[in-house]
């Protein structure tokens, strides 16, 4: 990668390189890629929250919160919920206390652990949960108007190759058997 790439010049114009900023030209292919693909992800995400406070006020943790939720018809645990949203409990029950109040989730006792809270979207957090998934397909659509199907595709494999080394990098099991 070359640091005269066009992408890097127009980006510089502009005063938005964020994160790429901190490479250099002498800098490793993987650094620069890994500083583009945080500036990228940052970028996109902030236009997501974006939308999501102007057109719902909501915010994109509550948004992820229901799609988890949506695709658990039966509900799931607070915790398992947790673990998914990669938060802490307190900040699921945070969210649950509000997204309760508001008539969009309803919680109620496990009936196999006492300890154990279910929750799950009701009809009118459903609804609403819907009406915000179309539109946020939409916007992802309009944000990657500009790469081919096959250029998403091939990046989609190479990250995903990446994700599975990086795995295997941190489970000790497979690091026994090199």
């Amino acid at each position: 990668m070359k640091q005269n790439d066009p992408s890097h010049e127009l980006l510089s114009e502009a005063h938005q390189l964020g994160h790429e900023a901190r490479a250099h030209s002498g800098d490793h292919a993987a650094l620069k890629l890994w500083l583009r693909m945080l500036a990228t992800t940052t970028q996109i995400e902030a236009e997501i929250r974006k939308r999501l406070r102007e057109q719902f006020d909501i915010s994109l943790a509550r948004f992820d919160y229901m799609a988890q939720l949506y695709r658990q018809k039966d509900g799931m645990k607070m915790r398992a919920l947790s673990k998914y949203l990669m938060v802490t409990g307190g900040n699921v029950t945070g969210l649950t206390d509000e997204l309760q109040r508001e008539g969009l989730v309803a919680r109620e006792a496990s009936p196999t652990d006492r300890r154990a809270w279910i929750v799950r979207l009701t009809p009118k957090g459903r609804r609403l949960f819907e009406t915000m998934a179309q539109e946020h397909e939409q916007w992802i659509l309009e944000l990657f108007a500009s790469m081919d199907e096959e250029a998403m595709q091939q990046v989609h494999a190479h990250l995903g190759e990446l994700r599975v080394r990086l795995l295997q990098n941190n489970d000790p099991a497979s690091q026994e058997k090199e």
